[in-house]
């Protein structure tokens, strides 16, 4: 027999819910120009927000110098970003946006974006950048299988994103469970 819930659940639950959907309300103001509107907008305010959510690996020196983005194969998305960063106030840490080509090293990048221009030569990028410590962003099919952290997908005309757990933890990264619990879906199992 199936027990119904008692409106004060019901009421506790939604507001949970919304209280998490708030976690990625485009509070983050965002520069006179910014295309928020479109797929590649609302990915790189994704971006943007992501950064909040992520412990990143901890190192033997205190980071002083800025958060940096880099973005290979996806100059729309850099763009974007770069307006949104130019933006931000209060950022305990300021952050920068670098393209890149594929090619480049990744030191000092914290995060890296790999656009679908590059899924072909990703494989490569997401394993240097696990050992590095650097967060993955992607946005291509089965990128989580190639060792991505986060990976945008289109459901139902809007954007989601998946996660790896097991890439995190390759990457000595530690994800939110705000994070976690809006993803459209998290693997957990390690590939």
């Amino acid at each position: 027999m199936r027990r119904s819930l008692s409106p004060v659940v019901i009421l506790r639950r939604l507001c949970a819910c919304a209280a998490v959907l708030a976690v990625f309300a485009w509070s983050t103001p965002i520069a006179t120009g910014a295309d928020v509107g479109t797929e590649r907008g609302i990915k790189a305010a994704f971006v943007a927000k992501f950064i909040g959510y992520v412990d990143f690996p901890a190192t033997a020196e205190p980071v002083a110098g800025p958060l940096v983005i880099g973005v290979v194969g996806a100059d729309d998305i850099a763009a974007e970003l770069a307006r949104i960063v130019a933006t931000r106030g209060g950022a305990v840490r300021p952050v920068t946006v670098k393209r890149m080509d594929a090619d480049d090293p990744l030191e000092d990048v914290d995060v890296l974006f790999v656009g679908l221009s590059e899924a072909e030569r990703a494989e490569r990028l997401l394993r240097a950048a696990a050992t590095q410590g650097i967060l993955t962003i992607t946005e291509f099919d089965g990128a989580l299988r190639q060792g991505s952290v986060i990976n945008f997908r289109i459901v139902n005309e809007r954007v989601r994103f998946e996660v790896s757990l097991g890439a995190a933890e390759r990457a000595n990264l530690k994800l939110s469970s705000r994070l976690l619990s809006v993803a459209y879906h998290v693997q957990r199992e390690t590939p």
